[in-house]
């Protein structure tokens, strides 16, 4: 017989695990860790900034600790924990029993988690990247920067790419090939929607940011010259492959957060989406003009009046979609019953917040202003109000919104509210007075500043904020433990919701679904227990889909056995990558782990015996 998931317990059963409810679990909770890590070095930099001229940081560990940020919260704690909504929701919306391809989803999970702790291993080395999370040529090359910081850079992107890449080929195959019967697209929830469309900028914007590391590699390892002027080759070039991957990067991040806020604001509005045709195309829209402006990273590099009106008139054009959604949401809170539980805040508190990041942003897609702001602090109010307060707030807006679902228990509504007050006041007190100290010269990625430049006070102002986001997970932690030990039962549908996973128990079963469920409605739970006036066109009361699941399946459901080949996989991968930085032994032994883990991969039986 083979072991199943469904009773096992233990360290093994989560190290062999490919049921993607716990591969969730496991990339929100390595995800949440590295978020505190990257805080606390936001920290460190805003205790460095609070007073000019202070020597709390030297400028080399000062360069480490924001190269270090930037880089962690980028692609080791927003990717984390957007990749685990999309494990742990997108199969529940669509009605399928797991992923398509369940032992990719462990493998992916795994490189991740290695590509961090392999770029977190050059801080015990004392050999931090110092380079940003840009990390530009030439500055980057073995000349300028010597010693194995940027090797950990290049080297821990590479493998957790990877990982990145499986997982975007995976929920692209779930969400085309695995919808319950009469779930067409247009009648998919726009969670699901953006999840799609985040799957496909991945495989489209990795791939030349993944050349462009492999370039820098062979530059700095082996004397190639693929970004040396002095050899006739361009170092711009360098910034094109990795703005053409970072500008797509920003929509992977927010998408998702978008996809949340539009299956949370209809519930807790109880009016279905405003406008869900144009809200599903201004997400397609916004993903496929992101790939044309990448250029507007490089209007100070020099590329000409022609390049920067051509990506100035395109950046002005994305503003387009991104406003529609905004107007779709106000509009569909507009003459709702509006319920103020905490995932609703977090909602309600993004379409506030990344409005101003979403304004700043316009600014700067004039060549001429953004030329004055580049270098400033006002880019970094901007980008924070759109990652803080559009990708953290929706992010905290899903958790809210689907702890009860994960966990079967319900968070303290206090505590939630007093989270979301403290992080919305935290956001605004750190970042709306860089747009000052930015306009004024605060000069970013500078250890330091003289004093009489009028930039001490919202130096101040804004290190005080950056406690204040410290202060702010306090009540979040006594939540969780406090619902830990004495939390509120949830029941399978505790917001009255209206998207297939509340038909399902809390926890869900490890088959997710005892029936596949049949879809033939856009908003399939509540109707026709919304007002009619509120329903989709066309629509007859009655529906195929039953308020909750059966307790048991009727018939057996076989499942995915656990494997342990994905982590022997992903191990054999860390042992060569460990080995780039200079073993030739420990990279063929990594080599040969490799190859007998996919070999054993490919002719394990995915299937058991045993039934559930």
């Amino acid at each position: 017989m083979a072991m199943t998931e469904a009773h096992s317990t233990g360290i093994w059963s989560w190290l062999t695990t490919v049921d993607h409810k716990r591969i969730a679990i496991m990339y929100f909770v390595v995800g949440f860790a590295f978020l505190l890590v990257a805080g606390f070095e936001g920290q460190l930099i805003r205790l460095q900034l609070a007073a000019p001229e202070r020597s709390f940081l030297d400028p080399d560990l000062y360069n480490q600790l924001f190269t270090m940020h930037g880089t962690t919260m980028v692609f080791f704690a927003g990717m984390p924990l957007v990749v685990a909504f999309f494990n742990f929701v997108v199969p529940l919306q669509i009605g399928a029993r797991d992923v398509a391809f369940p032992r990719l989803n462990a493998f992916s999970f795994w490189v991740f988690l290695f590509g961090g702790l392999f770029l977190y291993a050059s801080v015990p080395l004392r050999m931090m990247p110092d380079g940003g999370w840009f990390a530009y040529m030439p500055l980057t090359n073995r000349e300028y920067s010597p010693g194995l910081g940027i090797d950990f850079y290049v080297l821990s992107l590479l493998i957790s790419g990877v990982g990145s890449i499986a997982g975007g080929l995976n929920f692209l195959v779930t969400i085309l090939n695995m919808r319950a019967p009469g779930m067409t697209f247009m009648r998919m929830p726009l969670f699901t929607w953006m999840a799609l469309i985040v799957s496909a900028l991945i495989l489209l914007a990795f791939p030349p940011f993944t050349v462009g590391l492999i370039f820098m590699l062979f530059d700095r390892s082996f004397g190639t010259h693929f970004f040396d002027a002095a050899a006739g080759a361009d170092p711009i070039l360098w910034q094109h492959l990795f703005w053409v991957f970072g500008h797509p990067e920003v929509y992977i991040l927010i998408l998702p957060a978008f996809g949340i806020v539009s299956d949370v604001i209809p519930t807790f509005s109880r009016k279905i989406l405003f406008g869900y045709p144009v809200v599903v195309f201004s997400g397609v829209l916004i993903a496929f003009l992101g790939f044309g402006v990448w250029v507007h990273h490089m209007f100070s590099v020099g590329l000409g009046p022609v390049v920067n009106a051509v990506f100035g008139g395109a950046t002005m054009l994305i503003a387009i979609p991104t406003g529609i959604k905004i107007f779709n949401w106000i509009a569909t809170m507009w003459g709702g019953r509006l319920r103020f539980r905490t995932a609703m805040l977090y909602a309600a508190g993004l379409v506030a917040t990344f409005t101003i990041g979403g304004l700043s942003g316009v600014m700067h897609s004039s060549p001429p202003a953004d030329l004055q702001q580049t270098d400033t602090y006002f880019v970094v109010a901007h980008f924070h109000y759109v990652l803080i307060g559009g990708t953290v707030f929706g992010l905290f807006c899903g958790f809210y919104y689907w702890f009860p679902k994960a966990t079967g228990r319900m968070l303290h509504e206090g505590l939630g509210k007093a989270h979301f007050w403290l992080t919305f006041l935290a956001l605004n007190v750190t970042f709306f007075p860089m747009h000052f100290s930015g306009l004024l010269g605060m000069p970013r990625r500078t250890y330091t500043y003289a004093e009489g430049l009028g930039l001490d006070i919202f130096n101040l102002i804004s290190t005080i904020g950056a406690f204040i986001f410290t202060l702010s997970f306090v009540p979040l932690v006594w939540n969780l433990w406090r619902t830990w030990r004495r939390g509120e039962a949830a029941g399978p549908n505790p917001w009255d919701a209206s998207t297939l996973e509340w038909t399902t128990a809390s926890p869900p079963p490890h088959y997710n679904f005892a029936e596949i469920p049949t879809v033939d409605r856009r908003d399939p739970l509540w109707h026709p227990y919304i007002e009619p006036e509120s329903r989709d066109e066309g629509d007859e009361p009655g529906g195929a889909v039953p308020r909750r699941q059966p307790d048991e399946p009727p018939e057996p459901v076989v499942m995915p056995n656990p494997s342990y080949w994905p982590l022997v996989l992903a191990v054999g991968m860390l042992l060569m990558t460990i080995g780039a930085l200079g073993s030739l032994g420990l990279t063929l032994f990594g080599l040969l782990v490799t190859a007998v883990g996919l070999f054993a991969w490919a002719f394990e039986p995915p299937f058991g015996e045993e039934a559930h």
